[in-house]
């Protein structure tokens, strides 16, 4: 409370200044300075919707390791080699089990103002191969599971609530044709 006796709001988490062998799959809001070490070309690859977006792949390097740095769509170009960069409010991703910094679009990439004399590329942390979880989306998948003669692309959870003329897995007080073409789950 402040003096007034009203609420303070509650602050969000302010971003942790990192050095890159800190870095681990689980950091997030992190700042860090560090030096272009290499820069990558550019690819295209399909976006979650149907577009294309384009990615670049950087190497960064600070005193203590080096990490690869993804740059997508407008970040490709602001970054050459021995550029000193800070990032701000970066996190990390993994890759097929390799860690990515990432900057997104609630972070900051800009050229820093300090001078990092000594960097190093050992260790580099996007080497180490991290267990990835398995992201499960419910049904999919295609092929059959444990006995399922279905194929695997089951997914409905709630088999009753259709035959009952219930929309979202009951309560709904429409009728039946106003729900044509819904998904029901």
């Amino acid at each position: 409370m402040d003096e007034s006796g009203a609420p303070t709001p509650a602050a969000e988490p302010q971003s942790v200044e990192t050095k890159i062998k800190d870095l681990n799959p689980q950091s997030k809001r992190v700042d860090v300075l560090a030096k272009c070490v290499d820069v990558g070309e550019s690819r295209e690859i399909p976006g979650k919707f149907g577009s294309t977006r384009r990615v670049a792949e950087a190497t960064i390097s600070d005193e203590t390791a080096s990490v690869i740095l993804s740059l997508w769509d407008d970040q490709i170009g602001t970054l050459a080699k021995d550029d000193v960069i800070e990032i701000k409010n970066g996190y990390v991703s993994l890759v097929r089990g390799h860690m990515r910094l990432n900057v997104g679009k609630y972070g900051t990439l800009s050229k820093g103002s300090k001078t990092i004399d000594a960097t190093t590329a050992d260790p580099n942390m996007s080497d180490k191969e991290y267990e990835q979880e398995r992201r499960s989306f419910g049904g999919g998948g295609g092929r059959p599971r444990g006995g399922d003669s279905r194929g695997g692309y089951g997914g409905r959870r709630d088999h009753g609530s259709r035959d009952r003329g219930m929309g979202f897995g009951g309560g709904d007080d429409r009728p039946k044709y106003m729900n044509k073409g819904r998904r029901r789950f």
